[in-house]
């Protein structure tokens, strides 16, 4: 497909090379970032599954450089607006005046904070990520238990490896994960793979996560979502489901956003041990299946045991609250924004820009090479002399 049939199909996929974003995922993260006010407080960062890195260039030019996007943007015109309003005012007030004074700052003037050293941000992908100003990038797979002490040493170069400890000693404020697999087109299949790759981004979030921190991933809604949802909820305050304005209606991809980490009493992360079970699933399987007895006058001859299955549903009408949770739903941006299922007109000077960053290690690199080298699409073409 041409650039210019796509840049007429997407608007988002135009503004990205616009503004100089590597992806039009950006605008993922900053209309989340509006919603939730996701970089309020926060210092340090992992951002998992980064590759080509928009949303660590968000991370880069937001907590490091200083700047303002979306709302926080919005909202710091109007504020220098009203500063100049308000001193034109007061410059023609003391003109009448004999005295002339200074005019007081006002209290509500935008403070602007500027680059910010204290920042850390560790960015890890399969594939290779482009230099960022700021982040330290690291090469390795998320669901790998080696790729803790990594991530460790990145957050922390004093970590030693030796200790095998799998926890921070300083922990992050927020981790990002907008990664998914190749989709197949099997949506069963697909949001099977995709929940197993938010499961590994899940293990090494609670490894490196400070009690009160932010977890944001992609999802793939489904049937069973719920259940993801509530198992979320054990280790968050507050989850939430979020469909970015440009984010297509018509994928299933949503994003979970998790917020307030409170780990349950005792428990201790590491992906050598998932959620706290890990190798000992069978062993807690069968532990539970001894402990389940069953009467022998139950048993049948074909083999069926008839058992009986206790009531648990609370008594108390105010526990009966939590038998079922429902995760919010959230739409994220300005509805009069571009919608990114909607085709625009292109102006008649309009110039189709390359993009921002191209694929460093694309996996269809060396299908190409192979084509180039068998002369194309269609093979080589035998020379006849006539």
């Amino acid at each position: 497909m041409g650039k210019s049939s796509k840049d007429k199909r997407d608007a988002y996929y135009r503004l990205a090379k616009e503004q100089g974003w590597r992806a039009r995922s950006a605008f993922k993260l900053l209309q989340l970032d509006e919603e939730f006010n996701l970089f309020e407080n926060v210092t340090r960062v992992v951002d998992l599954c980064a590759a080509p890195g928009s949303w660590s260039q968000v991370l880069s030019r937001v907590l490091i450089k200083g700047e303002k996007f979306g709302r926080s943007a919005w909202q710091d015109r109007e504020a220098k607006f009203r500063q100049d309003m308000l001193k034109v005012i007061r410059s023609d007030a003391e003109a009448d005046s004999e005295s002339v004074k200074e005019a007081p700052k006002p209290t509500n003037a935008p403070a602007n904070d500027g680059p910010r050293q204290d920042v850390k941000i560790v960015s890890i992908d399969l594939q290779p990520i482009s230099p960022l100003p700021g982040i330290i990038t690291l090469r390795a797979d998320i669901t790998h238990p080696a790729t803790v002490p990594l991530l460790l040493k990145a957050l922390n170069p004093d970590y030693d490896a030796d200790t095998m400890n799998q926890q921070a000693q300083h922990p992050v404020d927020l981790v990002i994960s907008d990664g998914a697999p190749d989709v197949t087109g099997l949506h069963d299949l697909d949001i099977y793979v995709q929940s197993q790759l938010l499961f590994a981004a899940l293990n090494l979030a609670l490894c490196v996560l400070k009690p009160g921190g932010k977890f944001v991933a992609k999802i793939f809604r489904g049937r069973n979502v719920d259940l993801l949802y509530a198992q979320l909820k054990v280790f968050f305050e507050k989850v939430y489901v979020a469909k970015p304005r440009s984010s297509r209606a018509s994928s299933v991809e949503a994003f979970i956003v998790c917020i307030n980490f409170q780990p349950p009493e005792g428990f201790k992360a590491s992906l050598e041990e998932p959620l706290g079970v890990g190798s000992r699933l069978p062993q807690m399987q069968a532990e539970l299946q001894e402990s389940t007895t069953a009467q022998d006058d139950d048993k049948k001859d074909d083999g069926i045991v008839d058992m009986e299955i206790e009531d648990l549903t609370p008594s108390d009408p105010k526990d009966q609250k939590s038998i079922r949770w429902v995760a919010p739903f959230v739409a994220c941006g300005d509805l009069s924004a571009f919608d990114s299922d909607a085709s625009y007109r292109l102006p008649d000077d309009h110039v189709s820009l390359d993009p921002v960053q191209p694929p460093t290690a694309p996996p269809y690199k060396r299908a190409i090479e192979l084509r180039r080298a068998n002369g194309g699409a269609y093979g080589k073409v035998p020379v006849t002399s006539k």
